[in-house]
C-alpha cells in the first residue's frame, strides 16, 4: 500500500504525456484570431469636395489626418453651450489615419456615395426620423437607443465614432465575431446552408467558407422589425431582402482587410460595395452593458411629454 501513491503519480504523468502527444493542432486560419479595431479617418461616403477622386494624394492625406486629429480634441472651456454635454475626447475613437489613402469607405458606386433609397424606403426613413425626433413609445427610438443592436455588429460592420472593436475566434466549423457594441456575437457557420427563409434574425444568418486565405461570409434572413431606416449611425436601409457578402483577408499580421457588398433591391436603387482596414489591438474588450442605467430612453420619452405639456399650456394662453 505504501507504493500506491508512487504508482498513481507515475500513471498521472503518463496520462499527461499521452494527452500532450495527442493535443489538437491549431485551427486553420487561426492567424485571424484576436481583437481588431475598425476606427479610421476614412469617411464612409466621399466628401463632396473630392468628387470622383478615389484616393488622396500624400499631401491631402496628411492634411485630412490632421483635421481628423483636431476633431478628436476636446473643445475649449466656454466654447460649448452650458446646457450641452457629451463624452470627452478620451471615449471617442473614430480613427485618425488613412491606411489606404482612400477618400471613402464606399468603393462602388464610383462616386463613393451610398446609392439613393427606393421611394418606399425613403418614405420609411422619413417616418422613422420623425418618430425618433419626437418619440412617444420606446419603439419610436433607434435600435441602438433601445439596446437591441448596433450598426457596428450588423453586416456590413460599418465603423462608429467609438467602440468599433471586434474579437474573432476561429474553429474548424465556425467563426465567431464578438462585437464590442452592443455586446453582440455573430456565429458564422462554415460550409453550411442558410436557415429556412421563415427564420428571421436581427443580424441575419451568416454562413461562410474559405477561399484560400480569404474568409467569405454570406448573410441573409434579416428581419423586418423596424429595420435600420433612420437609426443612429446606420445606413438607412435594411429589410428582409438584405443580402450582404463580406470578405476578410490578412494584409499582414497586424492588418485585416474587410470588404463588403450590399444588395437590397427594396431599399437601395443599386448594389453598393466598400472596404476598410482593421488594425490588430491588444485589447481587452470590456463589457458594453447597454441596459444598465439606460436613462436616455426614459428621458427622451419624458422630454416628448414635457413638450406636449408646454405646447398645450401655450395654446390655453
Amino acid at each position: 500500500m505504501k507504493r500506491l501513491p508512487v504508482v498513481l503519480i507515475a500513471l498521472s504523468f503518463a496520462g499527461a504525456a499521452g494527452a500532450q502527444s495527442h493535443a489538437p493542432a491549431a485551427a486553420p486560419h487561426s492567424d485571424f484570431e484576436g481583437i481588431w479595431n475598425s476606427g479610421t479617418a476614412t469617411p464612409l461616403e466621399r466628401p463632396a469636395q473630392f468628387k470622383d477622386k478615389e484616393f488622396f494624394t500624400p499631401e491631402e492625406a496628411a492634411d485630412f489626418q490632421r483635421q481628423a486629429a483636431a476633431r478628436r480634441e476636446d473643445p475649449k472651456p466656454g466654447t460649448v453651450a452650458k446646457n450641452f454635454a457629451s463624452y470627452n475626447g478620451f471615449f471617442y475613437e473614430p480613427g485618425t489615419t488613412l491606411p489606404s489613402r482612400r477618400t471613402s469607405i464606399i468603393t462602388d458606386p464610383p462616386d463613393g456615395r451610398i446609392p439613393a433609397l427606393t421611394p418606399a424606403a425613403a418614405a420609411v426613413k422619413s417616418r422613422r426620423l420623425d418618430a425618433m425626433h419626437r418619440p412617444y413609445v420606446a419603439a419610436d427610438l433607434g435600435l441602438q437607443d433601445q439596446c437591441l443592436v448596433s450598426v457596428t455588429a450588423v453586416p456590413p460592420m460599418i465603423p462608429h465614432i467609438y467602440n468599433s472593436n471586434y474579437q474573432i475566434i476561429v474553429t474548424d466549423h465556425d467563426v465567431m465575431i464578438n462585437s464590442e457594441m452592443i455586446h453582440d456575437t455573430r456565429v458564422i457557420r462554415l460550409g453550411q446552408s442558410h436557415l429556412s427563409p421563415g427564420v428571421r434574425l436581427w443580424m441575419g444568418d451568416s454562413v461562410g467558407h474559405w477561399e484560400g486565405g480569404t474568409l467569405v461570409v454570406d448573410t441573409t434572413n434579416f428581419n423586418d422589425a423596424g429595420g435600420f431606416f433612420g437609426d443612429a449611425g446606420a445606413m438607412f436601409g435594411t429589410d428582409r431582402n438584405l443580402h450582404v457578402v463580406e470578405r476578410f483577408s490578412l494584409i499582414d499580421k497586424a492588418t485585416l482587410l474587410y470588404r463588403f457588398e450590399v444588395d437590397d433591391p427594396t431599399a437601395f436603387t443599386r448594389l453598393w460595395k466598400g472596404e476598410l482596414a482593421m488594425m490588430r489591438s491588444s485589447g481587452p474588450i470590456y463589457e458594453y452593458a447597454c441596459h444598465e442605467g439606460n436613462y436616455s430612453l426614459t428621458d427622451l420619452l419624458d422630454g416628448t411629454r414635457a413638450l406636449d405639456r408646454a405646447e398645450a399650456a401655450s395654446k390655453k394662453q
